[in-house]
């Protein structure tokens, strides 16, 4: 499961209803005290509670009429199937557990009138409001049998011992069901199930807080290694289901034997002895993995910058795991303030290394900060900028206005200015580690070029594809007299060559150009891919080389459908990981040799040429 929204109402500073957008990356930028915090508190609160506890002082204290919090969460990429019945599995589509638009939603509401809060949850899903047809998910067996038998519905080809199949039949014999968004509470029979089963599935959430005091059981330090034991115990679920289940069947039969003994004895008391097992093992607890160094000094005794240098390794080590382990867990990393106790250098890698991990799938990855060297590293896609005015929060993301706020009031390029030759535009993160990558090669056969890697007359910017075109016409870089490169892919249908016209009509020598192939995927070698990834592909000049190594790599280890009857969504997420793959592992293969080999014509090689005559 993937989050995709959060919305909070009357929690803390979030006074209406309020949302949230998330992308596999995305970044909270804004002020001190805008809100950005709150965000990540919520989600804590919202998937384990425990980081952070909800309290009674957590409602608004802008609403005096309410003492309810609410914190929902919105979720795409559903799971297929979720067993209620021992002999059946269902899914939430069928269910009717969804929101019009295919996603589902979680509702957690806090009474905070209670000096220990209690919660209560539902479902909002877009549900039959027919009468008869609206309260099957809390109904029991014999309510829902005599509810079809009232409804006259043949169930002679139908298991009536499971409930789904008979809410379904009773569904499907109305032919004009009528629906409208509904809240179900999950707190009776199926839709508690569900909402269990769910649960199980939500994606594992780990928050890294940027002030904490430093103790023994310093969670900067520590939550990384429990998350290592987290995502082994999601890995091996099944096995521990296994032992879990033979432990109670050997555990219940010691204890039948007992009663049997005692029945013997006092038949009376035996018969009011019912083996039973109160609560579900905690397997978590039973293991504690820490970090110490040799000197016996525990890590969170170090300095706070070696402290998050553990972390920026973690991450690292995250995301080259996750390029070779295909069953890992759905994972949300949230992270306060990335930037704190580090020096710019590890600032960079924390970032790459975060945005690298994002696009290997299951990992979403969310930032908060108001460094404006950190938002000049992030694709500005994934920005959500926070703006606190007379006790109201605005959140601003994917509009016109976003760019320009965010440039006039952070500085989204870095403030030291006077050095800059040239600013390098490009649609996404992934170009500018491809021409990083390239740069570095010309640079080590030929110093003139310049490697932009750390090029002090060089800023590279990501405009973003869906918000290149606002770039560009809004020209929101002209206060700075810096010409600018643009780089833009052609794809397959050239939308961007009017706004490559538009930048060279400029008067400012900027200068831009599209690719000739369809992309800089096409620029990699074939054999860069064969030998990181183990999968030979061939493509021409135009082929979408994402999608052509995304169906080789499903059809290698298919994971149930043909690529064929893969869903649009799926196939976005394979293509898009297919992509990261060939940016992350294969681009990394590549040459001087390779370059001149795939690029005969010495596109690539222009386009530094060009980038050179700046300089």
């Amino acid at each position: 499961m993937r989050i995709k929204k959060l919305i909070l109402k009357n929690f803390r500073s979030y006074n209406e209803e309020t949302e949230i957008e998330f992308n596999d990356l995305t970044a909270i930028i804004g002020k001190n005290d805008s809100g950005k915090s709150t965000i990540m508190e919520a989600l804590e609160i919202f998937f384990n509670n425990k980081l952070v506890k909800i309290d009674s002082l957590d409602s608004c204290v802008y609403n005096a009429d309410s003492k309810e919090a609410i914190i929902s969460c919105i979720f795409d990429d559903l799971p297929d199937s979720i067993i209620i019945d021992a002999a059946a599995s269902t899914n939430l589509r069928d269910e009717f557990l969804v929101l019009e638009n295919g996603d589902f939603q979680i509702v957690k509401k806090f009474n905070l009138n209670l000096k220990t809060p209690s919660v209560s949850i539902f479902i909002n899903a877009f549900h039959p409001n027919d009468k008869k047809y609206s309260d099957l998910l809390s109904l029991k067996n014999d309510e829902l049998k005599k509810r079809a038998e009232s409804l006259k519905i043949d169930t002679s080809s139908i298991d009536l011992r499971i409930n789904s199949d008979i809410r379904k039949a009773i569904w499907n014999s109305n032919n004009n069901l009528t629906f409208s968004p509904t809240e179900l509470k999950a707190d009776k029979e199926d839709a508690k199930k569900i909402w269990e089963q769910i649960e199980k599935n939500l994606p594992l959430f780990a928050l890294f807080q940027s002030d904490r005091p430093s103790k023994d059981d310093d969670s900067e330090v520590q939550d990384p290694m429990k998350l290592a034991i987290d995502q082994a115990m999601e890995e091996i679920a099944d096995e521990i289901d296994v032992i879990k289940k033979k432990v109670m069947e050997k555990s219940i039969l010691v204890a039948k034997k007992t009663l049997e003994k005692l029945a013997e004895i006092d038949s009376a008391l035996s018969s009011d002895l019912i083996p039973t097992f109160k609560a579900e093992p905690k397997w978590d607890s039973i293991f504690k993995l820490s970090l110490t160094g040799d000197d016996s000094i525990p890590v969170n005794k170090r300095g706070s910058g070696v402290r998050r240098l553990i972390l920026l390794s973690f991450f690292r080590a995250e995301a080259e795991r996750k390029k070779i382990t295909n069953k890992t867990p759905s994972v949300i990393y949230a992270i306060e303030e990335p930037e704190t106790s580090q020096h710019p250098n590890y600032q960079k890698l924390l970032i790459n290394s975060l945005n690298e991990l994002s696009q290997n799938g299951n990992t979403q990855i969310i930032l908060t900060t108001h460094n404006p060297s950190i938002a000049s590293l992030l694709p500005l896609s994934s920005i959500r900028y926070i703006k606190k005015e007379n006790k109201e929060i605005q959140i601003q993301s994917n509009t016109d206005a976003i760019y320009k706020t965010i440039s006039d009031e952070l500085g989204i390029i870095s403030a030291n200015l006077n050095d800059v030759k040239l600013i390098v535009c490009v649609e996404g993160p992934t170009d500018i580690i491809f021409l990083k990558f390239i740069s570095s090669i010309l640079n080590q056969s030929n110093n003139s070029y310049p490697d932009l890697n750390n090029h002090p007359k060089i800023i590279i910017l990501p405009l973003g594809g869906g918000t290149l075109k606002q770039w560009v016409e809004n020209n929101y870089l002209k206060h700075l007299n810096i010409p600018e490169f643009h780089l833009y892919d052609r794809d397959a249908d050239n939308k961007y060559e009017a706004h490559a016209k538009e930048v060279n009509n400029r008067k400012n020598n900027s200068f831009a150009v599209l690719t000739k192939k369809r992309e800089l995927e096409n620029y990699i070698h074939t054999d860069c891919i064969t030998e990181s990834i183990g999968i030979n592909i061939s493509f021409n000049d135009q082929d979408d080389v994402g999608k052509i190594l995304a169906k080789a790599l499903h059809d290698r280890a298919p994971d149930g459908n043909p690529w064929e009857q893969l869903k649009e969504d799926s196939l976005k997420k394979k293509i898009s990981r297919a992509k990261g793959r060939i940016i992350n592992e294969a681009l990394p293969k590549m040459t001087l040799a390779r370059l001149k080999q795939i690029d005969v014509d010495d596109e690539v090689i222009n386009w530094f040429d060009k980038m050179k005559t700046y300089l």
